[in-house]
């Protein structure tokens, strides 16, 4: 479902028409499943908690969002894609890095890792493209030192990333590159085994591959699942989130003038409701007959929940198609909800946090270097945001 010429940050428009008709209905996918789409905010979050609703990939009516990702996703399962026990099993093993108290304990660095970028960029040329001079950087550099994995493979694993997350990589792409990221973390893990450190694949290669509760290949896909949703997305929110406060300069001013960390808090979790970049929307399965919305969905039919228009529903945030950065906003849908709600939110928070706060204090003049309609937009990927964002102050 395309968006509406000239409206970037809003959702489908047809999509905004079934969360105004409120009904629960079906649509057809490109392989003909005709899955259930659930829209309104309510809806979303109970039937996202919900045990009779399940993540597995494997099953027949899963609604799968292209070819690539369904023959990626289903070679290489990751714990995300599965239900409880397994699900919360692996899941464990890979949580305490992403605690809040952990991740507070990161802020200094990171602000550190912002600081040298933007230090990098007013010393450099102008125009410059902030996807790649600081948006992409950024969290790249954050992920790889609490994965351990070398900031100098960057390139590598972000070109294979891109093509893992394009929604026109073929099944033979998708799975091609994602077997290159997974085959170089294998190996990585093998490192750690032999001469661990303080990471997260040093402390899988260490409790649980060489206990024998992992495989390296296992450990290798856990760390993918990591590395490229911790990079891919959070780069995607400092590139969009800057653009649409570059739009609605009097929210820019707000967060620019932000002293308490409360204030900047709210505008972080606006933005992630705003904009709401996983916009291919969340995808389960029904295991048993569950009555919603005055419809009822069969054991085995499949079930999409797009967040991106539900965190627009007017039921849960008032004129909701406005930016509002003073909006209490925290029980958007952006991170998912229910057990598998986004493992590495602590995280995005903070770096999302330290750059919104300190990018436009420290470039007061930030400005878009092209017209709106130049700037191109990821419409192609399963993760929304801009290819390039040109700006100068």
């Amino acid at each position: 479902m395309p968006r509406a010429a000239g409206c970037p940050f809003d959702p489908a428009p047809a999509l905004g028409a079934m969360l105004a008709d409120g009904t629960i209905t079906k649509v057809r996918l490109w392989d003909g499943k005709t899955p259930w789409v659930v829209t309104r905010h309510a809806d979303q979050r109970a039937l996202l908690s919900d045990p009779r609703i399940s993540a597995d990939v494997t099953l027949p009516a899963y609604p799968h969002t292209t070819a690539g990702q369904k023959a990626a996703r289903t070679q290489a399962t990751s714990f995300i894609a599965m239900d409880d026990p397994e699900h919360a099993r692996l899941r464990r093993m890979v949580t305490s890095p992403f605690a809040i108290r952990r991740v507070e304990a990161l802020r200094p660095a990171i602000q550190k890792i912002v600081d040298d970028l933007i230090d990098a960029m007013l010393a450099g040329p102008k125009p410059v493209d902030l996807v790649n001079a600081f948006a992409l950087p950024v969290p790249s550099l954050v992920i790889c030192e609490l994965l351990g994995v070398p900031y100098a493979d960057h390139e590598f694993f972000q070109a294979n990333s891109k093509i893992t997350i394009n929604r026109n990589s073929t099944a033979e792409e998708s799975l091609a590159a994602q077997r290159r990221i997974i085959d170089y973390l294998e190996d990585l893990v093998g490192e750690k085994l032999a001469h661990p450190g303080d990471d997260l694949l040093s402390d899988l290669a260490v409790k649980r591959v060489a206990t024998g509760e992992l495989t390296r290949h296992e450990a290798a896909k856990m760390g993918r699942l990591l590395l490229v949703a911790g990079h891919e997305t959070t780069a995607n929110m400092i590139a969009l989130g800057t653009l649409a406060l570059l739009q609605h300069p009097d929210q820019l001013t707000r967060v620019r003038e932000a002293d308490d960390p409360k204030q900047l808090a709210r505008a972080v979790e606006e933005l992630l409701r705003y904009l709401t970049i996983v916009h291919s929307g969340r995808r389960r399965v029904a295991l048993e007959d569950i009555e919603i919305g005055g419809q009822t969905i069969r054991a085995g039919d499949g079930v999409v929940f797009p967040t991106d228009v539900g965190n627009r529903d007017t039921a849960a945030f008032p004129d909701p198609d406005r930016l509002d950065v003073d909006r209490e906003a925290r029980h958007h849908l952006a991170f998912g909800y229910g057990v598998h709600q986004c493992l590495g939110q602590p995280l995005a928070r903070v770096e999302l946090q330290v750059v919104y706060g300190t990018l436009y204090r420290r470039i007061p003049g930030l400005r878009l270097a092209v017209d709106l309609d130049q700037v191109p937009f990821k419409h192609d990927a399963l993760v929304y945001g801009v290819y390039e964002l040109p700006v100068t102050w």
